[in-house]
């Protein structure tokens, strides 16, 4: 209905660090937990995906490369993970030359959050000679990749939700109320800048503001 129902201010560079803290709040305060998450693609990871999988909520957050898939440029980029044949029995890759690409080792990722995911670490059985190598990579030895391995799974789920007939919905529904608001809080409230300082005194000033645009 267009009302803002949660509130969260941070300081963080990036969006994928506020998901949680955000919804936990709401979910305190509200009593109630949404069913279906949508985002935009500022909030994806592989720490929020399973956080909403736990948490019993459905994921709808684009994916980051959303709009680069679509690319032509991208589809015949024969570099990408994406445009190579997965075998997921014997968990290996081949390559546009036909070579196979098979894990050779296992490494932790720690995310600004302290959330530490597992990165799958695959390498080509040969490079030499290989006629697309400068199209592939730019290391000297063979090519290699790495993958994380739950994170591309929860990606193409939530892939798939958003590609659906009710996310395509949802995300529709997303543009409109969430951006919306923030057009006319901008635009027709001419609310430019915070005239305070600090965290707290910011998220109070913003409250009023949100108090006011909902009882409008």
């Amino acid at each position: 209905s267009e009302y803002v129902t949660g509130v969260g201010i941070f300081q963080d560079r990036s969006d994928t660090t506020t998901l949680i803290p955000l919804l936990k709040e709401m979910e305190a305060k509200l009593k109630v937990k949404y069913k279906n998450i949508i985002a935009d693609s500022g909030y994806e990871s592989e720490e929020n995906y399973l956080y909403l999988e736990e948490n019993e909520q459905k994921p709808y957050i684009k994916p980051q490369v959303y709009e680069t898939w679509k690319k032509s440029s991208f589809k015949k980029d024969i570099s990408k993970r994406e445009n190579m044949a997965y075998d997921k029995e014997k968990d290996e890759y081949t390559c546009h030359n036909g070579k196979k690409l098979k894990p050779v080792g296992i490494k932790h990722r720690k995310s600004a959050s302290g959330y530490r995911s597992e990165i799958t670490v695959y390498e080509c059985e040969d490079c030499s000679d290989c006629p697309y190598k400068e199209k592939c990579t730019k290391t000297k030895g063979n090519r290699r990749l790495q993958v994380s391995k739950t994170f591309v799974e929860k990606r193409m789920k939530s892939y798939q939700n958003i590609m659906s007939e009710e996310g395509t919905l949802l995300r529709m529904n997303r543009s409109i109320q969430v951006e919306g608001a923030f057009g006319v809080l901008k635009n027709d409230y001419g609310f430019n800048r915070f005239l305070t300082r600090g965290k707290n005194s910011v998220k109070t000033e913003f409250l009023l503001l949100c108090f006011g645009y909902n009882i409008n």
